[in-house]
């Protein structure tokens, strides 16, 4: 199974060196990585092509976008830039440049993916750095893929029509693979590092984005005040619950374009609703 991984870097050269030597140190390396930097301000492009000229199987490209962060929109449409000069693949991956990667992971996503033909996306598990060791970054359930160690299986990723420009992208596609009858996996022996925990310089427009995405993603109303509740204890603000609905409103006004379709939507309703019910008893 050939694998081909893309990672969008803006402004990462703090992180990108730790990054990339752990792809170079894979014991199943990839056959192909794809650095696309997005407009970096620093040497982050550099960097990248440092390492590249010493592995052919690195390539880096420069993409040209808006200096204004853009919170999903901007990472998917670099990602997307990367995706129309990735070779054939079975796998294709989506990482972010501020990671460490055990030096087996691709190594066991390919046992996972050739020992499961209904799998469609798999990844480990991420964990922040605490002082004395590393915990695990919860934020969410130890069983959801996270955005920025995602691996799909390629029917997977057609069958869903890629990533959806936005926020929420890494929660809906996950939703809509479940939609097709794929599998997702989550390895918990797979550790690994995230070097820039999530929620790092997030706003009250962030938030509000959120929101929108809620919307866009068909949770409806109920569903949404759920969410917003946790990301609000999660962070220890409850006025993050305001900005959560506050953006949802606003999409509901503005009738935002939908992620989903009404199919798509009513499953993911029943999906939510059946974990939260699972959950309580």
């Amino acid at each position: 199974m050939r694998i081909s991984i893309i990672i969008p870097a803006h402004n990462e050269e703090e992180y990108l060196s730790q990054c990339l030597g752990s792809f170079v140190n894979q014991t199943q390396k990839p056959n192909e990585l794809i650095i696309v930097d997005d407009n970096s301000s620093d040497d982050t492009y550099e960097i990248a092509s440092t390492l590249a000229k010493s592995h052919k199987w690195i390539k880096v490209l420069q993409h040209k976008s808006l200096n204004k962060h853009v919170p999903g929109k901007k990472v998917v449409d670099a990602f997307n830039f990367g995706l129309k000069h990735a070779s054939d693949y079975d796998l294709i991956g989506k990482f972010d440049a501020d990671i460490v990667l055990p030096p087996n992971y691709f190594e066991v996503m390919l046992n996972h993916f050739q020992g499961n033909w209904k799998l469609g996306m798999c990844s480990g598990l991420l964990f922040v750095d605490k002082g004395e060791n590393w915990v695990y970054e919860n934020i969410a359930d130890k069983s959801h893929v996270r955005g920025p160690i995602k691996l799909y299986f390629n029917a997977c990723f057609q069958k869903i029509g890629g990533l959806r420009p936005g926020v929420g992208w890494d929660t809906v596609d996950v939703l809509l693979a479940q939609f097709h009858d794929f599998e997702i996996h989550t390895d918990p022996s797979l550790k690994v590092k995230h070097l820039r925990p999530t929620g790092h310089g997030y706003s009250k427009k962030s938030y509000q984005s959120k929101g929108e995405a809620l919307f866009k993603m068909r949770y409806g109303l109920p569903l949404t005040k759920l969410a917003a509740l946790k990301m609000a204890w999660q962070a220890k603000s409850i006025l993050l619950l305001f900005q959560v609905l506050k953006g949802y409103c606003k999409a509901v006004f503005l009738q935002s374009p939908r992620y989903v379709t009404e199919e798509e939507g009513s499953f993911i309703r029943k999906h939510r609703w059946k974990g939260i019910f699972s959950k309580i008893f």
